[in-house]
């Protein structure tokens, strides 16, 4: 397979929403789609002799090995670096700009995540190799948010004059920050936010989306969550991001997708969505429920997402 023109991402690094326009979201979902035809029949050579660093310095299940197969389904090869704080010269005290120089040497791409927001800005800035963010603390997951905004859209056919809601920890959320970004390059959408009111999202952010064009509705209670969305996008309470345990034991599960719930705000068409892990905001008897994609479409549009997107920057 072959994409037909240079695209904008050629040998660019994506580390924030901002790097995408309408335009450039089309080209990915078409590629996407088009791998989604190929990824599970054979390996593809598009990355044939290219080597892909994966430098995750926070956990990481879905995102490291949807990334590592899908280079691999892509012909390249892989670097796998999990916990570089405990086992690279992070602990001896190296930078991360001399970290990423090092990688640049042996490698095509490097694919990072790490705990702190704006780390991966300054790592791509380190280097001349593109870099793509897997997640900078609380800041962004755009290729997440690529993922999830594909996922809506083979439901919708459309981005633009949707209802959504977003629920949970949407202070933290770096999946939330992304998703509204991508959606505000659309017109007509509306989400609704519910959580916890010590995990709004920051009114400064509220702000930017709203200047873009998105109707963001804060609601506080699951009363008041409309029967008419598209897409519910939960998220967990992030444990990681309290430094009181007792917080977080009182705000973990206030918000709780159930049958029952599902059944009296939900219709027919919407999809449930969660970036994952749960961890006891989604009821498991949910899961038998075909509107629930969490475990399954969105999982796999993960692999394609990803596929399409290095293909289009490597390839």
């Amino acid at each position: 397979m072959h994409t037909n023109s240079r695209s904008a991402l050629s040998n660019k690094s994506y580390i924030s929403i901002d790097a995408l326009s309408v335009k450039i979201i089309q080209e990915i979902f078409i590629l996407t789609h088009k791998m989604s035809k190929m990824s599970f029949v054979q390996t593809s050579k598009i990355l044939k002799g290219k080597l892909v660093t994966l430098l995750f310095f926070e956990p990481s299940s879905r995102t490291f090995s949807s990334f590592s197969a899908a280079v691999k389904k892509l012909g390249g090869t892989t670097i796998e670096y999990q916990n570089p704080l405990q086992t690279s010269s992070s602990i001896k005290g190296e930078t991360l700009e001399d970290t990423m120089k090092v990688f640049e040497n042996y490698s095509d791409a490097v694919v990072m995540r790490h705990f702190e927001k704006g780390t991966l800005k300054r790592a791509a800035d380190a280097v001349k190799i593109p870099v793509i963010n897997a997640g900078d603390g609380i800041g962004e997951h755009p290729t997440q948010a690529l993922l999830d905004a594909y996922t809506i859209f083979q439901t919708t056919k459309s981005l633009s004059g949707l209802t959504g809601l977003m629920v949970g920890d949407l202070l933290n959320g770096r999946t939330v920050h992304s998703l509204l970004k991508l959606l505000s390059l659309y017109k007509d959408n509306t989400i609704y936010l519910l959580s916890p009111k010590q995990l709004k999202l920051e009114k400064s952010f509220i702000e930017y989306i709203r200047s873009r064009g998105v109707t963001l509705i804060e609601i506080t209670k699951q009363e008041e969550i409309p029967t008419t969305c598209n897409f519910w996008y939960w998220t967990r309470v992030q444990k990681e991001r309290f430094t009181n345990k007792k917080e977080y034991e009182l705000l973990k599960n206030r918000f709780v997708v159930t049958p029952d719930l599902m059944a009296e705000k939900g219709n027919k068409k919407m999809i449930l969505m969660h970036p994952l892990p749960r961890v006891g905001d989604i009821d498991v008897r949910v899961d038998a429920d075909p509107r629930a994609v969490y475990l399954s479409k969105q999982v796999k549009n993960g692999l394609h997402v990803r596929m399409a997107l290095l293909s289009l920057i490597l390839g």
